[in-house]
């Protein structure tokens, strides 16, 4: 199994609205496989609390105008890590610090890396 193209356009969504608002390191896993409660996640950081505050504000706009809704929102109050769960696809964005500490792409690093497009190019981390 892997993930839908609902999935994926959502994946897409949160991806490119991460990337308006400056996030870095911008990453998608096809979790499916490994865990039936979701198909991706989307991993995305920032250098400090207000500009992951931005990101996820923008990713929530976004996704909000491609129809999808939020299951639930933990984090978002102290900014350093905020996950936003859409039953499909998970979204994190971590400031950079957390990122790098809990390393969530070492976790999930034997999922198929999802291709990105975003900066006109594509963003393929494998």
């Amino acid at each position: 199994m892997t993930a839908t193209d609902y999935s994926l356009n959502l994946v897409q969504v949160a991806a490119s609205a991460a990337e308006e608002k400056k996030a870095e390191d911008i990453l998608a896993f096809d979790v499916s496989e490994q865990l039936a409660i979701t198909d991706a996640f989307v991993l995305a950081s920032a250098g400090n609390e207000r500009l992951v505050g931005a990101i996820v504000d923008e990713i929530e706009d976004k996704l909000r105008e491609a129809g999808a809704k939020p299951i639930r929102r933990e984090g978002h109050r102290e900014g350093r890590w905020v996950l936003l769960d859409y039953g499909d696809i998970v979204v994190h964005v971590q400031h950079a610090e957390e990122r790098e500490f809990y390393g969530l792409e070492r976790l999930w690093r034997d999922c198929p890396v999802i291709e990105l497009q975003l900066g006109g190019a594509t963003d393929d981390a494998s």
